[in-house]
């Protein structure tokens, strides 16, 4: 244990013998019934075994004549300080949940990268519980992991006697709340003992009914602890955009805080293991692959079209083995454009890396859906998921209509990915010149862009040969 943690916890007993003491207005004898039961030990030296002694100090000194608690009594006083905590995080509904438990690597068949999000959340969460320095932010989706490190952070730090308190932040609140109506405990202990617990787990931040007096209460405890550097764990599955500017400030400190973000799946569903985004449609095109694509002949196609589409295909395969800069590719309808996008998603996805594949009309809705008093979602959130992809594959651009709030949200989508160079995927059956023109004017950037015209016309099926078996078959 650290010499910072020692001295945390010598502060906690200190406070702890102080609000033990009586004030100099109670009498020796008021003090012995007060703590009859918690008597020290028998063998003590300073007080033999009543637990509490007096001070020889001068008669003018401001503790003159005061009781004070023994030392042999600290521990037991710091442990019950400990067991208060522990009722209060409800940490024995969660004492199964350690380090040890914990699958570090995720199940078996997740993505690459997947499980090294796993593993690196894993590592930090391990590193953070052995020295109770600064603060770990944990984020993700939903069932990825974040509560059970969590949780192993708490256990562990428990299991050193550490008075540790982990809380849903919901229910954090609800404690606050109902101190307004508890006869045994005032708002001002209950917030002091939270704010200023050794160790605080703050779980599930951001599921909270954000109201002024929550974000208020929220904002002060971290401030406190921000303050006074003392150790903190939060969860949380939002961006960091959508928290609240003040604690946002706090959090992206990167002195004080680390950030560890987790992108693997549910494991509460193991069926589920592709990691698509909720918004991403390339589930219903898992179909379209590399080893697939046809390279349509008898069709009776020009020797023109048919290198449109073999430079096409050329460029999708080593994009989706590198993605770099942007890959945008028009023609026609039913030219194969979707499915060298598809096949790219279902590439990058087999390695762990799953896209985010759109159809840019579902994707305007998605946006517009957000504005429903209905909707669970915020705006900001849904349109930050999207700019900010690893990866972004937009289908079908240009088939939207093209309102003025269409134009400005498309651009301002692109916009942020030109400029931080984001991989980018396209497909459009517009030609340039009915694109909008700020939007023309980034795919234009050769330095960024590359742009594929398919020119062969829709497909018609025919006897062709799969790349992938060599064998011909009817498409």
């Amino acid at each position: 244990m650290s010499e910072r943690i020692d001295e945390t916890l010598r502060r906690n007993a200190a406070a702890t013998s102080k609000e033990s003491s009586p004030n100099s207005s109670n009498t020796e004898a008021e003090e012995f019934d007060r703590t009859a039961g918690l008597a020290g030990d028998p063998n003590c030296p300073f007080c033999g075994w009543l637990g509490y002694l007096r001070a020889d100090l001068p008669i003018d000194h401001p503790d003159f004549g005061r009781l004070q608690v023994c030392t042999c009594r600290q521990a037991r006083l710091s442990q019950q300080v400990h067991q208060r905590l522990f009722s209060l995080s409800h940490l024995d509904q969660l004492s199964h949940l350690t380090f040890d438990n914990f699958q570090a690597h995720g199940r078996l068949g997740l993505g690459q990268q997947q499980s090294a999000s796993l593993e690196w959340a894993f590592n930090q969460s391990r590193h953070f519980a052995r020295n109770l320095q600064g603060w770990l932010l944990l984020q993700g989706p939903f069932g990825c992991g974040k509560t059970h490190l969590a949780a192993a952070i708490a256990n562990f730090a428990v299991s050193l006697g550490v008075p540790t308190l982990f809380l849903t932040v919901p229910d954090l609140l609800d404690t606050l709340r109902f101190t307004y109506d508890d006869p045994e405990a005032t708002f001002e202990s209950r917030f002091e003992q939270i704010r200023g617990s050794v160790l605080l787990v703050l779980d599930d931040f951001g599921t909270q009914n954000a109201t002024a007096w929550a974000q208020e209460k929220l904002f002060q405890i971290l401030n406190y602890r921000y303050i006074n550097r003392l150790p903190t764990v939060i969860t949380t599955n939002l961006e960091l955009v959508e928290i609240e500017g003040r604690m946002r400030s706090r959090l992206l400190d990167p002195e004080l805080v680390t950030r560890v973000e987790i992108n693997a799946t549910d494991y509460r569903h193991p069926t589920d293991d592709t990691g698509h985004h909720e918004l991403s449609s390339v589930e219903m095109l898992r179909d379209r692959t590399f080893g697939n694509w046809s390279d349509r002949r008898g069709e009776g196609l020009t020797a023109s079209e048919m290198q449109s589409l073999e430079k096409a295909f050329q460029a999708a395969y080593k994009f989706a083995e590198d993605p770099r800069g942007w890959l945008v590719f028009s023609g026609p309808y039913g030219c194969g454009k979707t499915h060298l996008a598809a096949a790219i998603a279902n590439y990058r996805a087999s390695l762990g890396d799953p896209p985010l594949f759109v159809v840019v009309p579902d994707l305007l809705d998605h946006l517009r859906a957000t504005f429903s008093p209905d909707s669970t979602v915020r705006f900001d959130r849904r349109f930050e998921q999207v700019r900010s992809a690893s990866l972004l594959i937009l289908d079908d651009l240009g088939t939207q209509a093209m309102t003025a709030w269409v134009r400005e949200k498309l651009f301002q989508l692109l916009n942020y990915r030109y400029n931080a160079g984001m991989p980018t995927v396209m497909t459009t059956s517009d030609t340039l010149d009915e694109i909008d023109p700020r939007m023309r004017s980034r795919m234009l950037d050769k330095r960024l862009c590359t742009i594929y015209a398919i020119t062969a016309p829709s497909f018609r099926g025919s006897l062709s040969r799969d790349r992938r078996s060599g064998t011909r078959r009817r498409t």
